[in-house]
């Protein structure tokens, strides 16, 4: 048990160190000796949980995706009709709480690899939830679902990257989940 809590400390360690160090120098310039320097781990802890600093990013990306979908399950139960906006302020007020660590995995830190996975996770759930919607509603879509799900991934994270880029969002979680709603309903021409 304590090397189970051990081990999650090191790997917290590790994951924070990464984020505060891209955030100050960018993925390119960082060694795995930069990174466990700032946890206080030695090398060798980190060679035992990690191939690479993009092994270690990789899973500090799976664990954010697998946090997000937790909180994302109820939200997403809640609003099993149309768009609600329910899952879109649950993800703004993740993001909010993890701020640094999606901004670096938005920014496309790491060649992109974070921010694909982040995307195609997201696609893909979504792309799962059109398809049960549309089942569950005895309607037939019009769009490819998988083609839905990207332009609709596509528009929230651009929403959620400018949102944590600001230095104070302008706009707080609710506001922008209302306009967004208004969007849905109305159109960008109405807007």
């Amino acid at each position: 048990m304590a090397e189970d809590r051990r081990t999650r400390r090191s790997r917290r360690a590790l994951g924070a160190a990464l984020v505060s160090l891209v955030l100050e120098r960018g993925f390119t310039a960082l060694t795995v000796e930069d990174i466990t320097e700032r946890a206080d781990v030695a090398r060798a802890t980190f060679y035992a949980h990690f191939r690479d600093k993009e092994d270690l990013f990789a899973r500090v990306t799976a664990d954010l995706l697998d946090e997000l979908g937790e909180r994302l399950a109820p939200a997403v139960a809640d609003s099993a009709i149309g768009f609600t906006g329910k899952p879109v302020l649950e993800m703004l007020r993740h993001a909010r709480e993890e701020r640094d660590l999606y901004r670096i995995v938005l920014r496309g830190e790491g060649d992109g690899r974070p921010l694909q996975m982040f995307t195609d996770a997201c696609a893909r759930a979504t792309a799962e939830e059109f398809r049960a919607r549309a089942e569950r509603n005895g309607v037939r879509p019009r769009i490819d679902p998988d083609l839905l799900a990207r332009v609709w991934v596509g528009e929230q994270i651009a929403v959620l990257r400018w949102w944590v880029e600001q230095d104070t969002p302008s706009l707080p979680a609710e506001e922008v989940v209302r306009m967004l709603l208004d969007l849905a309903l109305h159109g960008r021409y109405w807007a």
